[in-house]
């Protein structure tokens, strides 16, 4: 995905996530570290710029909710969870550069619940990839991709950068 393309998924996503998130209900937007929070970024800054509406905006880092942080490091790297709203009764959409196998969600989810009960968890994702070992799929989705199991997409995006890409990497 160049550039472009993944400008036009975001504009696609977001006006998904608005047509299922009507006026009047409690919305808020939550990026999953560390590449889910630029896209939620760009989501966010999109669906206000749209509705000239304020939409709550977290980060939200999942490391020790993996149920593989052991296998991974020892020492693992703790980001900055930032959710200054209250989750509690929000249609929170959940916000991931890829979604792989569901792992990651599923630790998202079991973060969240320790900050509130939303009313909905919505998930957005820039690239499916597919290859689920547990069953979750994302409601809101920029690029479908198959690709070989040895292979690795990465998406290389910063928060200020008008410059993205999506690769596939051996």
């Amino acid at each position: 995905m160049s550039s472009l393309d993944i400008d036009l998924a975001i504009q696609r996503i977001s006006l998904q996530i608005m047509e299922k998130n009507h006026e009047g209900d409690e919305m808020a937007i939550v990026g999953i570290h560390t590449c889910g929070v630029y896209v939620a970024q760009r989501i966010h800054a999109y669906i206000e710029q749209q509705t000239a509406q304020s939409v709550s905006l977290g980060s939200l880092d999942i490391n020790l909710y993996r149920d593989d942080w052991s296998l991974m490091s020892q020492n693992p790297v703790v980001k900055t969870t930032d959710i200054p709203f209250d989750v509690d009764n929000t249609n929170l959409v959940l916000v991931d550069d890829v979604i792989f196998t569901g792992r990651t969600i599923r630790a998202a989810m079991d973060a969240i619940m320790d900050y509130g009960r939303p009313t909905t968890i919505q998930l957005a994702a820039l690239v499916d990839r597919g290859g689920r070992e547990l069953p979750i799929q994302p409601g809101f989705t920029g690029l479908h991709a198959t690709i070989l199991q040895n292979e690795r997409i990465t998406v290389r995006m910063d928060a200020d950068g008008p410059g993205c890409e999506v690769v596939i990497e051996n």
